[in-house]
């Protein structure tokens, strides 16, 4: 197999294999997210079109991030039971197939199927969660910072692709821009296909900054129900504060990022009379900002007290929202907003991540954070279809903005609660 090959001839290189899993993790990521991302282009063109309410297609967008965000537990138990090439192929096939046949749908209730239900189940069969295990079970030493660059792939992914989505969409049609997300799931598959291990063990490796000097034997066949390793997780987790504290300021993070900027911002900017491919290219540098700094925030994790650090992501991201209203939706102040916003962007993922590990153990984290994932994706899916009401009810969009602002400066109190442990695990 080719994987076997490029890991030997990387080895020769004294590079670790585990470097080219990021690597086509990091595209797979960035173009799912893409996907996620790309409705918020299509929100203006679909009612015009159709004749469908802000509210109708926010509470299809909901439905999407509630499913993304539920599925993130059972997605751990599905990469650890049918390992991560063959899940990963499975997702990507589940949302192509819904795309393909949302391009001929008229109806709203078509839309909450495919773009809401369909889509949601398939790109939360990886999310996040496929990151965390990457990080987990391909690398011993530098997790905080692989997961603060597959992190940055995810928040990227979802923003740096607006503009020329928005500019097919505005030139050609939402259904080309929506072909070209097609596309390109595709070319990430062939490269999910060609390179994508499950375990080190699998190119005659240990993970990366593991000084042992034998491949580590591939762990019995995991056998155990699906429903029942995600469910006896979450009974688990749900007896200690820390988990609730870190799914309660998740789903605040949700709210303020997904949910909000991400589908809201460009029909916002419209109201402004900003044009639709000026209010993406915004979303696209809070993209660039945000690769940055996540994958710093990353760095960072792996240095200082993680619960400082998110006390300082959240007050930061509140009032950069509290902020936006007072922007006037000028040139200089939009690029004020996205600047510090972008940094801020999904900065909290690696600390959180991190604080998941040490206090539940590597060999859980990933199905834990799975839940906290799922805070985040319920507060995304409340802050969509809320600010949709909003902008249909009060014919403004800055009420959310502000409640918004408000919700994460009280996450940035709350992680000052969570107690240091008397002795870190090693994450």
């Amino acid at each position: 197999m080719i994987s076997t090959w490029l890991s030997a001839a990387l080895a020769r290189r004294n590079i670790h294999y585990g470097w080219v899993m990021v690597g086509v993790t990091f595209l797979t990521a960035l173009i799912s997210a893409g996907t996620v991302g790309a409705p918020g282009v299509f929100i203006v063109p679909l009612q015009h079109e159709f004749g469908w309410t802000t509210a109708e297609i926010s509470s299809a967008l909901s439905i999407r991030f509630i499913l993304f965000g539920l599925m993130a537990p059972f997605a751990a138990a599905l990469l650890n039971r049918y390992g991560l090439r063959n899940v990963t192929l499975a997702a990507q096939l589940v949302v192509v197939s819904a795309l393909l046949a949302s391009l001929a749908m008229t109806k709203v209730w078509q839309l909450m199927l495919l773009l809401g239900v369909v889509v949601g189940i398939g790109t939360g069969m990886t999310a996040l969660v496929l990151g965390a295990t990457i990080a987990a079970r391909w690398f011993a030493a530098r997790r905080g910072l692989v997961v603060g660059i597959l992190t940055a792939s995810v928040a990227t992914g979802q923003l740096v692709f607006l503009p020329l989505l928005a500019s097919l969409t505005e030139r050609l049609g939402w259904r080309v821009a929506l072909a070209l997300v097609c596309a390109m799931l595709g070319v990430s598959a062939v490269a999910v296909l060609m390179v994508m291990r499950d375990r080190p063990g699998d190119v005659g490796l240990r993970p990366f900054g593991d000084e042992g000097t034998q491949p580590l034997p591939a762990p019995p066949p995991n056998t155990a129900p699906i429903m029942a390793a995600a469910l006896g997780t979450l009974r688990d987790a749900a007896r200690t504060r820390v988990f609730w504290i870190l799914f309660f300021t998740f789903f605040i993070c949700g709210a303020s990022t997904n949910g909000l900027v991400q589908v809201h911002l460009i029909p916002m900017c419209l109201d402004f009379g900003i044009p639709q491919v000026q209010a993406a290219s915004l979303l696209a540098a809070m993209g660039v900002f945000d690769f940055f700094g996540t994958i710093v925030s990353g760095w960072l994790s792996d240095r200082y007290d993680n619960r400082y650090l998110l006390f300082w992501y959240y007050g930061l991201r509140g009032l950069s929202l509290l902020f936006l209203p007072f922007t006037d939706f000028s040139f200089y102040g939009l690029s004020l907003f996205a600047m510090f916003y972008g940094l801020d962007w999904i900065a909290t993922v690696p600390p959180t991540v991190r604080l998941t590990a040490q206090r539940f153990g590597p060999e859980r984290a990933n199905l834990v954070f799975g839940w906290i994932f799922a805070g985040h994706q319920l507060g995304a899916a409340t802050a969509a279809f809320g600010a949709g009401l909003s902008r249909t009810l009060l014919l403004s969009y800055l009420p959310a903005f502000f409640a918004a602002g408000a919700l994460c400066i009280i996450a940035a109190v709350i992680t000052l609660t969570i107690s240091r442990p008397a002795k870190a695990a090693a994450a």
